[in-house]
């Protein structure tokens, strides 16, 4: 339950970290602090039930783009939370800024679920 619990965590906190990424970094687009927990959580909900769909569809029909389906979840999940949270939430305009976000939060998302429980874990047994 710990386990599940810290993973959730994680997945939530990298999301939030990728986001938040994309917003210092990719002119054209906004996180806007109202709706930005919204924004993080449609963001994680989308990728938790699309990267599994695309990488079952994808190695049964294409195997050859699996390594293409953490940037193909992660732009459908962008679109998704943005077209939820409207200018409340999550904006991205320009066709460059959406291949930019896609590329930096899919490597920050990435990089912060091998990072996070390693930093969690670290503080945990510091705490013992």
């Amino acid at each position: 339950m710990i386990r599940l619990l810290l993973k959730f965590v994680v997945f939530l906190a990298s999301s939030a970290i990728g986001l938040l990424a994309a917003n210092w970094l990719v002119d054209g687009v906004s996180v806007h602090p109202r709706g930005f927990v919204t924004a993080v959580l449609i963001f994680a909900l989308a990728q938790a039930i699309l990267s599994p769909f695309f990488a079952k569809m994808t190695s049964r029909y294409a195997s050859a783009f699996l390594g293409g389906v953490g940037l193909v979840s992660t732009l459908v999940a962008l679109a998704l939370a943005a077209w939820f949270t409207g200018s409340a939430g999550l904006s991205i305009a320009g066709a460059g800024s959406w291949i930019a976000a896609t590329v930096l939060v899919w490597l920050v998302t990435a990089l912060a679920t091998v990072l996070l429980p390693k930093l969690l874990i670290g503080k945990k047994v510091a705490g013992r």
